[in-house]
């Protein structure tokens, strides 16, 4: 198994490295209105299928850019190898009214698909240091001048080192630590390289590989964890390790493989949307995670039998030291005890604390739960943009400086495209829409009528007042709609909005439209799955509310942090403002998975115990002292590693990795560990309970593999039960 894991882990990476393609920044949805127009505009218009990037010169306060002689930095910027034009502020009109700010454009001669030379770039600088040397501060901004994020940094390294440390203080041994890490790295390395062959045929967002790996590593290094972890229980039990090892795999790896066929379900959802960015962002996870529960359930198990019986946990001093001085029988008891590794830990001792007094700590857990969320009910979704970036970055820069010098609207204007196939009809069209656009508030600036060559269509430039990820400018589109309508009904053309920040616009629309759609499927998903897993009404109900009140709680520290500022010094937060539109319903469907699977682990634990013995109270306790320490262990994994993604400061995958951490973290600390507890000891034996004809109806799931060990006793001993319980 291990020989033909790395051949067919080496040929992936071979024939990935072969067939490299690029991974694409395109936010665009395909028949949006604005998408539309600009694929017609881009028909009339025809422009040079080139790069470009933005060279900003400002002049010190009481001096005008007119003053220095930009003639000559813009003529050395013209003979630089590699560049096809540069634009004359003067004659273009990108001189700002007070005179100290002119931006010009360099044309380059490399295409939009591929990178422009680095030595290109530095001489484009190069010969802008002569504008620097009159007294001009000369900002480049652009794509060519943009700062790449690798998807792999020393931020995710320390987040790693960091699993590590949490995997050694859980099994207390080195060699059952790096099992989970390696099993999780090996299946980001197929994962990634599988990414970038398919990257030649398929356009795949260049978010997409950032966010493979993050869930790759916390989910790859988490279900190593529940397998490795059984197995360890069982070999510390006296079981032989071949049979440990196919115990484990049947039962913790069954859950697996369940708890992971959720999350592919959840993310392969997001293509509902209809967005490409997003499909190819929710496919390229579930990818990683469909690797990561492959690599769990075949290439862990081999690792497992050649470590033989070194990873066999060593029974704790002090529990030698007691059994001294008990009874035989209770000594007895107690090498039982170590062996099984069923000491009572500190997931036990938190949920004693919680059954002490059930109804007060459910009302605090959910009323702390809901006062976090409650931030969340001002969250704000644009696209981002340079004003996005970090304030340290020349984009950034440049964006801020057009922005303080032209208007805020400068950054993204906007368009209206006249089209029909009449030239008379496209003119009168065009003048009228020129003079009803010079009347409408929101708008700073309207250019002349702009008649394409075959005069079949005319395009009129507009800058808002605002900028382009504000609600005002998203308003504004809205009301050009509306009000272009009557003159196209008219006149017979076609008038439409367009442009980027249209484009944008309208996919966040999208975007957001889908959220709620989204959130009905994941409910209805997580009642049906759970109901079928635990043959219950109440444990679904639970786990649902659960999972909605961990959301709400992450969307609300989301919007602290990333919008109203809480924090985001220390954090590194680029700039505030709206999150990126595809951040919740991304959330949402990571953190439904994540959530099934602390579900399925401490509580099928329980309802093991309760099938064996009957008493609802221990039930909650022993599933506690089996699950609690490895739940915990996994959720603070996962944290770590979505923590360290921050450091990246990319601020489309800063909002995503905060929210999952701080999701996580509520998930399994506040929901899973206190609430779980409360409110399966106030419901008692109620919490287990289906009605016979929906137990018929409901097809029988083997969520642990129980199947696997022998029949066990007939159920009818178990009060309080109209139908029989699923093995698990």
């Amino acid at each position: 198994m291990l020989i033909g894991w790395l051949l067919a882990l080496g040929a992936v990476v071979g024939l990935g490295f072969s067939f490299a393609g690029s991974f694409t920044d395109s936010s665009s949805i395909p028949g949006s209105p604005a998408q539309t127009a600009l694929t017609k505009m881009e028909r009339h218009f025809p422009e040079p299928d080139v790069q470009s990037a933005q060279v900003v010169f400002q002049a010190p306060a009481g001096r005008k850019v007119t003053e220095a002689d930009l003639r000559t930095p813009l003529e050395a910027m013209g003979r630089v190898p590699g560049v096809s034009e540069v634009s004359d502020p003067s004659e273009s009109g990108t001189v700002s009214e007070d005179g100290r700010t002119a931006v010009a454009e360099v044309t380059f001669a490399t295409k939009e698909a591929d990178d422009v030379p680095e030595g290109t770039l530095d001489a484009v600088k190069a010969a802008g240091d002569k504008a620097q040397q009159a007294g001009l501060r000369t900002i480049y901004g652009g794509e060519p001048y943009e700062t790449s994020h690798p998807p792999v940094g020393p931020g995710e390294l320390v987040g790693l080192g960091v699993a590590l440390v949490i995997l050694v203080i859980t099994f207390g041994s080195l060699l059952a630590a790096g099992l989970p890490l390696l099993t999780a790295v090996l299946g980001i390395v197929g994962t990634m390289a599988a990414m970038m062959g398919l990257a030649t045929a398929f356009d795949v967002s260049d978010n997409a590989p950032t966010l493979a790996i993050m869930l790759g590593l916390a989910v790859g290094i988490d279900y190593a964890l529940f397998i490795v972890s059984r197995h360890r229980a069982q070999l510390g039990a006296g079981m032989p390790v071949r049979e440990s090892v196919a115990t484990a795999t049947a039962t913790a790896g069954s859950a697996v493989i369940f708890a992971g066929a959720t999350v592919l379900i959840a993310l392969s959802g997001l293509s509902v949307a209809g967005v490409p960015m997003l499909t190819s962002m929710g496919l390229a996870s579930a990818g990683a995670v469909a690797v990561a529960v492959i690599t769990a359930v075949t290439l862990l198990p081999a690792l497992m039998g050649m470590a033989g019986h070194r990873l066999t946990p060593k029974a704790p001093r002090s529990a030698t030291r007691r059994r001294r001085f008990l009874p035989m029988g209770r000594k007895r008891a107690a090498r039982q005890a170590a062996r099984s590794g069923r000491t009572a830990g500190m997931g036990v001792r938190w949920t004693e604390g919680v059954l002490r007094h059930p109804v007060r700590n459910l009302i605090l857990g959910t009323a702390a739960l809901l006062a976090l969320a409650v931030p969340g009910m001002e969250l704000k979704l644009a696209l981002t943009d340079e004003g996005s970036a970090a304030t340290s970055s020349s984009g950034r820069q440049a964006y801020d400086v057009i922005s303080d010098a032209f208007g805020p609207g400068a950054n993204g204007p906007l368009v209206v495209l006249v089209e029909n196939d009449d030239a008379a009809a496209v003119a009168s069209t065009a003048t009228a829409v020129e003079d009803e656009l010079r009347g409408v508030d929101g708008i700073a600036d309207v250019s002349s009528v702009d008649m394409a060559e075959d005069e079949t269509a005319a395009r009129i430039q507009v800058v808002p007042e605002t900028g382009p990820r504000s609600e005002e400018t998203s308003g504004l589109v809205s009301r050009l709609r509306t009000q272009m309508q009557p003159l196209a009904q008219s006149s017979g053309s076609y008038v439409a909005v367009t442009g980027m920040t249209a484009v944008s616009i309208d996919v966040s629309d999208k975007l957001s439209g889908a959220l709620v759609p989204f959130v009905i499927v994941v409910v209805g998903l997580s009642l049906l799955l759970l109901m079928i897993a635990f043959r219950s009404i109440a444990i679904p109900i639970k786990a649902t509310i659960g999972f909605l009140l961990s959301v709400g709680a992450a969307f609300g520290a989301t919007v602290a942090v990333f919008q109203w500022g809480w924090l985001a010094g220390p954090l590194g937060v680029p700039s505030e403002g709206p999150v990126a539109s595809f951040v919740p319903i991304i959330v949402m469907s990571v953190l439904f998975g994540l959530a099934m699977d602390y579900e399925v682990f401490l509580v099928s634990a329980m309802r093991e115990d309760y099938n064996h013995h009957g008493d609802a109270r221990t039930a909650i306790l022993n599933g506690a002292r089996d699950a609690a320490r490895v739940v915990t262990s996994a959720a603070l994994i996962m944290v770590s590693v979505f923590v360290s993604f921050l450091f990246a400061r990319d601020a489309d995958i800063m909002p995503i990795a905060f929210a999952l951490a701080f999701g996580v973290m509520a998930d399994a600390f506040l929901v899973r560990m206190t609430l779980v507890p409360a409110v399966l000891a106030l419901l008692g034996d109620r919490a287990w309970w289906l009605p016979r004809r929906l137990d018929r109806v409901l097809p029988h799931l083997d969520v642990e593999g129980g199947n696997f060990h022998a029949p066990q006793p007939a159920a009818s001993h178990v009060p309080v039960k109209e139908s029989t319980p699923a093995s698990l």
